[in-house]
């Protein structure tokens, strides 16, 4: 008997329900309007009408992947990070609730402002921070840095994907290392740095440590072995009092307001996530 999108969608949901996995809801939602190729406001729209046996294998094939413990985001190939929708692959972290406060500290910096800012965002992965800040600032110029082609090329995809070619744009470099002397000065720097100490990568979650990329999440013995170069060698890019904004992860936030404060920073200041964490310090350069 034929099967209206409506029935593999509810079929999906309990199916995510009986695994046990808290947003079923939404993810067999996200499931089923990607296997149908539609936004999730049309296939909604469109629940009654009846879907092809091959679209219902689809489906099938994509749970039973969830139900395994792979993300969502890896198995539909898209997310959705401070309202920009992204293309997400397995070469890059899935973008978390928590970096949202770094977007939401960089747009409240320039609020009322007249110019253009430049903004540098480092450990750029998908491309989530510096597309979302190109979004909802659209004054802004923005250049991504990454180390791993994959990932660039996702930023690309992800800038072309939400009409910013104009003002945002990818160079690749290691952060560990000196900055690319053409690059130029900025008025603000973002940085979502690999910051897991090494010890707790295996205490991760099923769903991060065998999914995620490990070098996107190592951040050494302490969790600071990327963030130290990053203060130390790309201040430099920083105009007289340019910000920059650092995330980090749970009891590292003092370590690392210690480190902006040997290397000469001042204003030094941590902002929480929404479930009360220290996640992100910021700072501003001296004017020399």
């Amino acid at each position: 008997m034929a099967k209206t999108y409506n029935d593999i969608y509810i079929l999906a949901r309990k199916r995510l329900k009986d695994a046990g996995i808290e947003a079923y809801g939404l993810e067999a939602r996200l499931i089923v309007s990607q296997a149908a190729g539609k936004t999730m406001d049309r296939f909604m729209r469109d629940l009654n009408l009846y879907a092809s046996d091959e679209f219902a294998q689809q489906v099938d094939r994509m749970v039973t992947q969830r139900m395994t413990g792979e993300p969502v985001a890896y198995i539909t190939g898209c997310w959705e990070f401070y309202g920009v929708p992204l293309e997400i692959t397995r070469d890059v972290l899935i973008p978390r609730a928590d970096t949202e406060v770094l977007v939401r500290a960089a747009i409240a910096l320039f609020q009322g402002r007249n110019g253009t800012p430049r903004i540098l965002d480092l450990c750029a992965g998908s491309g989530c921070v510096g597309v979302a800040m190109g979004v909802h600032m659209p004054g802004a110029k923005i250049v991504m840095v990454d180390n791993s082609p994959q990932a660039l090329s996702l930023c690309r995809r992800n800038i072309r994907k939400n009409g910013l070619e104009v003002r945002v744009m990818c160079v690749e470099a290691d952060v560990t290392a000196k900055p690319p002397m053409l690059l130029g000065t900025f008025d603000l720097v973002t940085c979502n740095a690999p910051y897991v100490p090494t010890a707790e990568l295996q205490t991760l979650d099923s769903s991060v440590k065998d999914y995620e990329p490990i070098l996107a999440l190592d951040g050494g013995e302490d969790g600071l072995d990327v963030i130290r170069p990053v203060i130390a060698l790309w201040k430099s890019v920083l105009r007289d009092n340019g910000v920059i904004m650092l995330e980090v992860g749970e009891g590292q936030a003092q370590p690392v307001a210690q480190l902006l404060a040997q290397a000469g920073f001042a204003a030094i200041r941590t902002l929480k996530d929404t479930g009360g964490t220290d996640r992100v310090v910021v700072a501003r350069r001296k004017a020399r």
